[in-house]
C-alpha cells in the first residue's frame, strides 16, 4: 500500500516535531499530511513555533498513531524543501474553513520524505 493510500484509509492523530537552530525541540498536533507526490508532502501552518523552527532547521519528524487498540502507525522523517504563504494551492487543500483567521498569515510548507518507519521498531523485521 502506498503511503498516500495509507493515510486516506486510516484514522488517527499526528504530531509534527521540529527543533530550532540551537536544537530546542517542539512538538505540535497536526492533521494528516497533504500529498503532493509520492516523495513530497505538505502541511498547512500558521506562523507559530513550528513554523519558526523550520526557518533555521529544515528537519522534522511526523509521528502518526492509528486509532486502534494496537500500537500501529508511521514515523516520517522529513526535510523542508520550500513554502508558500497564503497561496491558492494552500486554500484549495484546506480541509476545514475557519471564519476567525482571515487576517492571520498561513503557510503551506513542503517536505521531502526522507524515511518512513513503523510507529514501533526499525521496520526491518528484527
Amino acid at each position: 500500500m502506498k503511503l498516500r493510500e495509507y493515510f486516506e484509509s486510516v484514522n488517527g492523530r499526528g504530531v509534527l516535531a521540529t527543533a530550532d537552530g540551537d536544537g530546542k525541540v517542539d512538538a505540535a498536533i497536526y492533521a494528516t499530511p497533504h500529498f503532493i507526490d509520492d516523495e513530497t508532502i505538505a502541511f498547512i501552518m500558521r506562523d507559530r513555533l513550528t513554523h519558526s523552527n523550520l526557518q533555521s532547521n529544515p528537519h522534522a519528524a511526523y509521528l502518526f498513531m492509528e486509532t486502534s487498540q494496537k500500537f500501529a502507525g508511521k514515523r516520517l522523517f522529513l526535510t523542508k524543501t520550500r513554502e508558500e504563504q497564503d497561496s491558492e494551492l494552500l486554500y484549495s487543500l484546506r480541509r476545514k474553513k475557519y471564519s476567525d483567521d482571515q487576517n492571520e498569515p498561513k503557510f503551506l510548507v513542503f517536505f521531502h520524505i526522507d524515511e518512513v518507519l513503523p510507529l514501533i521498531g526499525s521496520g526491518d523485521g528484527a
